[in-house]
């Protein structure tokens, strides 16, 4: 198995390369998420069961943003590459930093753009219609439009680097 620090700087690179391809051309190539992968099982060869935990850990804490439309499937992916890394606790840690970070760069997004009153009657249909959903009405409604994307591999990446900071005071 690896030293802990080799784990981190190959886990930074990753996510670093993933930022950097999701700012540039607003995806998160397939073959950085397989590579990522790979490496982790190599590295973290003597406890298979502490990458899988975390794969699945980092798959399953952002497939329902997947399924809600709410972030695109590399993300999900790039983040259970995150979590092949770190394993299953850690991988909890990234993701609530992630979504922190991500809610931030999202706020700030939707004011820089000045695009807050859309952005705030998407919420309300959204819950609206979550909320007559889950009362048992059926809806034939497009969700809103959303007010902008955003490079979500920026927000992996910062509470990727959260953590391994966090780990090292």
């Amino acid at each position: 198995m690896a030293t802990p620090v080799l784990l981190e700087t190959v886990l930074l690179c990753c996510v670093a390369t993933a930022a950097a391809t999701d700012l540039a051309w607003r995806k998160i190539p397939n073959a950085l998420v397989l590579a990522g992968l790979g490496a982790a099982l190599l590295l973290q060869a003597g406890a298979p069961l502490a990458w899988l935990g975390g794969a699945l850990t980092g798959l399953l804490l952002f497939l329902p943003l997947y399924v809600l439309r709410g972030m695109a499937a590399g993300d999900v992916k790039l983040m259970a590459m995150v979590g092949a890394f770190t394993g299953a606790g850690p991988a909890l840690l990234v993701g609530l930093a992630t979504l922190l970070i991500g809610g931030a760069m999202a706020l700030a997004i939707v004011l820089l753009r000045r695009r807050g009153r859309e952005a705030l009657a998407n919420v309300r249909a959204l819950l609206s219609h979550a909320l007559w959903r889950a009362a048992g009405v059926p809806l034939a409604a497009a969700p809103p439009a959303s007010v902008g994307g955003m490079p979500y591999g920026v927000a992996i990446a910062l509470g990727t680097a959260s953590l391994v900071w966090w780990r090292h005071l």
